[in-house]
C-alpha cells in the first residue's frame, strides 16, 4: 500500500468518496441502509463512550500539570478572547453574505410560500416551542449540576468541565505527596484513554463511510432544490471562515501557516464532518493537536474540551444566517438594530449549544422568538440542515484547534516546531 494511503486522513477522504457513490447507487436498498445505520451507530457509540472519561482525565491532568495556579486564569482569559474574536468575525461574515445575496427572496418576493414547510416541522416544533431567551439562565445552571454523575450520564458537558476544573485546581494545591499521587493517577488514566481512542480511530474510515452513505441514501440531492441559494450562501461563508479568516488569524497571532495546520488537522475535520458532533470529535482533535501540532498536553487538555463546548464559530455563523434567511422568507425586513440583536444572540446561544448534531435548531428558535418570527420558520431549513450541520461542525472543530495553537504560542510553546511524537504514520 502506498505510504500516503496509510495515513488516517487519506483513508477517511477515500471513505467519503466511496460513501457518496454508494449512497447514490444503493439508496433504494433497505438492507443497505440497515447495515450502514448499524455500522454508523456503532462507530458513534464508540466515540461517545470516550467523551466523558476523556474530558475528565484531560482536564485533570491539564490542571495538575500547569506550572502555576495563575496559568489557569491566563489560559482562560486567552481562550475567552479567542472565542469572542473568532465567533464575532464568523457571525459578521454570515450576516454580510445573507444580506448581499438575499436567499430568502425569489424574484423580488418572499420565498416562504414557495418553500413550504418540511414534513418534520411538527417534531421540531415540539423540541423548540418552549425555548426562549430565558433559556440562557439554564446555561449557567448547567454549569453547577446537582448530581455530577447524572450530568455525565446525560452528556451535560458544561457541568462535567466545571467539576473537573474545580477538582483539578484544588488537587493541584494539595501537599506535595498527595498532589504527586493525584498527578500520576490522572496522567495514567489520560494515557489509557488516548490508547483506547487510538483503537477506535482505526475504524474511523468504516464509520465515516457508513454515516455519510446513509445521509446521501436518505436525502439524495433533491433536498437542495429551492434552498440552493441559502445553502450556497452558508456554505460559502463557512468555507471563507475556514480557509481565509481562521488561517489569517493563525498566521498573525501564532506565526503558523494555515495550510500546514489544515493538513495537520485533517483527520479531526473529516471526523467532525462525518459525525456532525464536536463532542464526538474531541478525542481526534486532542490527538491531532498534540501529535501533529506539538501542543503540550496541558494546553490541549485545557483548551479543547472547553472549546468543544463553548467555541462554536460555524454554529454562530449558521444561526445568524438562518435567522436572516427565515426573516427574508417571511417578508420581514430587519432593521440594523434588530440585526445587531441577532448577532448578539448568535454569539451568546452558540456558547450554550451542545456539541451534538442539530442542537443549534433550538438556539435558532431562541433568536426567532426574540425578533418576533414564528418558530415554524425552523421548518424552512430542515431540508439542508443535516448537510450544513456537517460543514459547520468541521468549522467549529477547526476553530478549536486554531485556538489551541494560538494559545500555546502565547504560553511560550513552539507549535509545529517542537513535536512530542512523530506523526509519519498518520
Amino acid at each position: 500500500m502506498p505510504e500516503a494511503l496509510r495515513q488516517l486522513h487519506w483513508q477517511i477522504a477515500i471513505a467519503l468518496l466511496f460513501a457518496v457513490a454508494a449512497g447514490a447507487l444503493l439508496g433504494d436498498s433497505a438492507a443497505f441502509i440497515r447495515v450502514v445505520d448499524f455500522l454508523g451507530q456503532l462507530f458513534l457509540n464508540g466515540l461517545r463512550m470516550l467523551i466523558v472519561p476523556l474530558i475528565i482525565t484531560s482536564m485533570m491532568q491539564a490542571m495538575l500539570n500547569l506550572p502555576a495556579a495563575t496559568s489557569v486564569g491566563r489560559l482562560g482569559g486567552r481562550l475567552v478572547g479567542w472565542i469572542a474574536l473568532s465567533t464575532l468575525l464568523a457571525v459578521l461574515l454570515g450576516l454580510l453574505l445573507v444580506n448581499t445575496f438575499q436567499p430568502g427572496v425569489v424574484d423580488g418576493e418572499p420565498a416562504g410560500a414557495a418553500l413550504g414547510l418540511d414534513a418534520k416541522t411538527d417534531t421540531v416544533m415540539e423540541r423548540v416551542q418552549d425555548a426562549g431567551a430565558g433559556d440562557m439562565a439554564g446555561i449557567f445552571l448547567r454549569m453547577l449540576p446537582p448530581n455530577i454523575v447524572e450530568a455525565a450520564a446525560e452528556a451535560q458537558m458544561l457541568g462535567v468541565i466545571v467539576f473537573s476544573l474545580l477538582f483539578g485546581y484544588f488537587a493541584s494545591r494539595l501537599d506535595a505527596s498527595l498532589r504527586d499521587t493525584q498527578t500520576r493517577f490522572w496522567q495514567g488514566a489520560y494515557e489509557t484513554m488516548l490508547r483506547i481512542t487510538g483503537l477506535i480511530m482505526r475504524f474511523a474510515p468504516l464509520g465515516v463511510f457508513a454515516l455519510v452513505s446513509e445521509t446521501v441514501a436518505k436525502t439524495g440531492w433533491q433536498a437542495f432544490g429551492p434552498l440552493l441559494l441559502f445553502f450556497l450562501c452558508v456554505a460559502s461563508a463557512l468555507l471563507l471562515h475556514l480557509l481565509v479568516v481562521l488561517p489569517v488569524l493563525l498566521k498573525l497571532l501564532a506565526g503558523v501557516s494555515g495550510w500546514q495546520h489544515l493538513r495537520g488537522m485533517m483527520p479531526a475535520l473529516l471526523t467532525a464532518f462525518s459525525t456532525s458532533s464536536s463532542a464526538a470529535t474531541l478525542p481526534v482533535s486532542i490527538d491531532c493537536v498534540q501529535r501533529r501540532a506539538g501542543v503540550s498536553p496541558s494546553t490541549a487538555g485545557f483548551v479543547l474540551p472547553l472549546g468543544a463546548t463553548i467555541n462554536m464559530n460555524g454554529t454562530a455563523l449558521y444561526e445568524c444566517a438562518a435567522a436572516l434567511f427565515i426573516a427574508q422568507a417571511y417578508g420581514l425586513d430587519l432593521s440594523l438594530s434588530m440585526q445587531f440583536l441577532v448577532v448578539v444572540l448568535a454569539l451568546l446561544t452558540s456558547v450554550g449549544v451542545a456539541g451534538v448534531p442539530s442542537a443549534s435548531l433550538v438556539a435558532i428558535a431562541v433568536i426567532l422568538g426574540a425578533v418576533g418570527l414564528p418558530l415554524e420558520g425552523v421548518g424552512l431549513i430542515l431540508a439542508v440542515d443535516r448537510i450544513l450541520d456537517m460543514m459547520r461542525t468541521a468549522v467549529n472543530v477547526y476553530g478549536d484547534t486554531c485556538g489551541a495553537v494560538i494559545i500555546a504560542r502565547g504560553e511560550g510553546e513552539q507549535p509545529y516546531r517542537t513535536r512530542p511524537q512523530n506523526d509519519a504514520s498518520g
